[in-house]
């Protein structure tokens, strides 16, 4: 088995270009076209980014049958099987963005970009304690304790 010839069978039969392969999983379209020729063997990481890129689990990628394995998709809407948020239009566009993002991004960046998102939801959540307590007229502590020091 041929895993380049694999590779290009499952996008052709998606009717996927090189360069759809190429946005979805960042790698470029000449290493797309080395790897579909056999000129090159990917790594299992990179057939792993194909596998998502082409919305089919990995084994079939390795699968060598007499009778061809039929392609099968993941999952409908991006996993999201209800409709809901990411499931088509402008959300399905930034989900498939993210996760193509996520996927290239190495494991301390990934650690640093969650710390630096609940950062962020902490900090929003203390300020609108903060603003709500404005709002009903109580005052902060620290706002107290400026008063006094003046």
């Amino acid at each position: 088995m041929i895993i380049g010839d694999r590779l290009r069978a499952i996008r052709e039969h998606r009717r996927l270009s090189q360069g759809e392969i190429e946005n979805r999983t960042g790698l470029l379209r000449c290493y797309i076209s080395r790897v579909e020729n056999c000129h090159t063997v990917p790594s299992l990481e990179t057939l792993e980014k194909f596998a998502r890129a082409l919305e089919t689990p990995l084994y079939v990628i390795f699968y060598d049958g007499e009778i061809p394995s039929p392609v099968v998709i993941l999952s409908e809407h991006n996993g999201n099987r209800d409709g809901g948020w990411g499931a088509s239009g402008k959300s399905a566009r930034f989900l498939h963005k993210l996760r193509s993002s996520l996927s290239n991004m190495t494991v301390k960046n990934r650690a640093a970009l969650l710390l630096f998102a609940e950062n962020l939801v902490e900090g929003k959540h203390a300020n609108r304690i903060h603003r709500d307590r404005d709002l009903t007229g109580e005052r902060s502590s620290a706002s107290l304790r400026r008063s006094a020091q003046a």
